[in-house]
């Protein structure tokens, strides 16, 4: 049997009183898409923030090809681990005096150790890969919201990690810039990247996903493949998300 990329076996959070996940376990399986979803507050954003340990769970463990994933360790052993995970945030977090080459460059160059020439190769190839060629120059204020999410993801994926996940990618753009941004996605997805995303894009989910969480109050309420969980959702939570979606 193929061990997973991810396994989650348990995973608690509690800031003070406040239990955000309460013991979720799933696999993640090599080259899978799996979309998350739920109404905010639901756990989703904790979940994978734990998963890379931006942060640290109150209990459970997750498990990278098999090895533990851990806080514990040298700074460059965490950093290391760290870098299997590629996380793509709400907003760019560019840095604004770096071009959009130099912002993908900088990973390899500082923690993987490149050289500052061949990290800017990786970098180029990098923002081809999401169809920015063209501005690797530019700085992000030159930028679209779209193109630096683009920026973003191709930053990520310089460090060749061996999951991707992405927290509400989208939320943060103008409407007519969302698609783009997808579309990138789907293309890793397609290429087999294994990817863990959080989203309210319920047509990308239903496009990409190989298989669809619903949270709800830091648990998994239901799972499944997209065409199942979306036209006969079983738990009441997510009938009333969808319902809602459909309505907005």
């Amino acid at each position: 049997m193929v061990t997973p990329v991810i396994q989650v076996q348990d995973l608690s959070k509690s800031f003070g009183d406040n239990s955000v996940l309460r013991r979720v376990s799933m696999d993640v399986a090599t080259g899978e898409t799996v979309v998350i979803i739920g109404a905010s507050g639901s756990g989703k954003t904790t979940f994978l923030r734990c998963l890379n340990r931006l942060e640290e769970p109150s209990a459970g463990n997750v498990r990278l090809d098999g090895n533990p994933v851990m806080n514990s360790g040298s700074e460059k052993q965490i950093a290391d681990q760290r870098s299997q995970f590629g996380f793509v945030f709400q907003r760019f977090n560019l840095f604004p005096h770096f071009s959009a080459l130099d912002n993908v460059a900088i990973g390899p160059e500082k923690v993987r150790g490149m050289s500052k020439s061949d990290a800017r190769a990786l970098a180029a190839a990098e923002l081809k890969r999401v169809h920015m060629s063209d501005h690797a120059m530019k700085r992000p204020v030159q930028l679209s919201g779209g193109q630096q999410q683009r920026v973003a993801i191709a930053r990520a994926l310089a460090m060749k990690p061996r999951v991707m996940l992405f927290d509400e990618p989208t939320s943060a753009l103008d409407p007519e810039l969302v698609q783009e941004v997808l579309d990138v996605m789907k293309e890793l997805a397609n290429g087999g990247m294994t990817m863990v995303v959080v989203t309210h894009e319920m047509n990308f989910a239903r496009e990409v996903a190989d298989r669809v969480i619903y949270m709800e109050d830091g648990r998994i309420a239901e799972e499944g493949p997209p065409e199942i969980l979306f036209r006969e959702p079983k738990s009441p939570g997510a009938q009333r998300f969808l319902r809602h979606l459909t309505h907005e």
